[in-house]
């Protein structure tokens, strides 16, 4: 199971079956209950996770205090905060398991000892943090020039299994509405 999931997240063209034997070995399995932190505003982040199973969320405060929810995490996907991870410096976002969680863990003085060691791993590095900033840049288009309604239909079509899982107060945070706003596109959507 550690074996496909890991070589399901580590997928390019340049890594060698030789390169990916070298990364999955420094992956370790933990386990996280919910509602557990896996990171909390102030601290570094040391590590990050590839989920097996659960479900697990990044947030933060806005200036009036609010939980705003900022992504969500699932199966088979990289649970990071990457400015913290890769500039050292405190989160200003919290990491928390939304449901019990198994994952496998890299920390990242790991991390830094295959990235210099493996070139292919660099290359894999450079294109999921492409992927990435072309996510985020999305999303944060999106919250701009998009209809509240627009953004949970896109959500729903693009990561369903966050909407079934996921409390509504959350994935009204994370679209940047209020949860009586969100019940009220539900409905209107009714499908």
């Amino acid at each position: 199971m550690k074996e496909e999931l890991l070589k399901h997240v580590y997928q390019h063209s340049l890594l060698t079956p030789n390169d990916l034997n070298n990364i999955l070995e420094f992956h370790r399995k933990v386990e996280f209950e919910k509602g557990e932190f896996i990171l909390e505003r102030g601290q570094v982040a040391n590590r990050y996770l590839i989920i097996q199973s659960g479900l697990m969320r990044s947030y933060i405060y806005d200036f009036n205090g609010n939980d705003v929810t900022t992504d969500f995490f699932i199966e088979k996907e990289i649970v990071i905060e990457v400015s913290s991870l890769f500039q050292r410096k405190p989160s200003k976002e919290y990491i928390q398991a939304i449901s019990d969680c198994s994952c496998y863990q890299i920390d990242f003085n790991d991390f830094q000892e295959l990235f210099h060691s493996i070139e292919n791993f660099r290359e894999w590095g450079r294109a999921w943090l492409s992927q990435s900033l072309f996510h985020f840049k999305k999303r944060s288009i999106s919250i701009i020039s998009e209809s509240a309604k627009y953004r949970y239909l896109t959500l729903l079509k693009e990561r369903p299994q966050v909407v079934s899982r996921v409390p509504l107060k959350h994935i009204a945070s994370y679209l940047g509405v209020t949860d009586t706003s969100l019940s009220r596109i539900r409905k209107s959507i009714k499908l």
